[in-house]
């Protein structure tokens, strides 16, 4: 996320950052700005749903299985089924632009 910010920042004018040669490897600028949007989004559902943000960062980062994910948060597999679906289609919403205020039921209930 440091690095996105930082290409941001950089795009705009704002400061030169110096990235490994790795790291350049890894996101492209057109990626950049997408996960600056994404790690916001983030944020904005783990004060709504912390559980729900907690199984996207394990499965979309993390790279766990929904068994494993279950297991480190102490529910059921179902359960991150339910959460992991919900939370898709909340961020999908976020990032089309519709990312306005969130109801206050959160995105649980929003998406039912």
């Amino acid at each position: 996320m440091d690095h996105a910010r930082g290409h941001l920042r950089h795009k705009r004018g704002r400061s030169k950052q110096t990235v490994q040669l790795n790291e350049a490897l890894v996101f492209s600028p057109e990626q950049s700005e997408d996960l600056v949007r994404l790690n916001e989004a983030l944020e904005r559902l783990s004060t709504t749903d912390p559980r729900q943000s907690k199984i996207v960062e394990l499965r979309f980062f993390g790279g766990l299985s929904v068994e494993e994910t279950a297991g480190i948060l102490g529910v059921s597999p179902k359960t991150v089924k339910r959460d992991w679906s919900r939370a898709k289609a909340w961020l999908h919403g976020e990032l089309r632009g519709s990312h306005g205020a969130v109801p206050a039921e959160g995105p649980r209930n929003a998406l039912d």
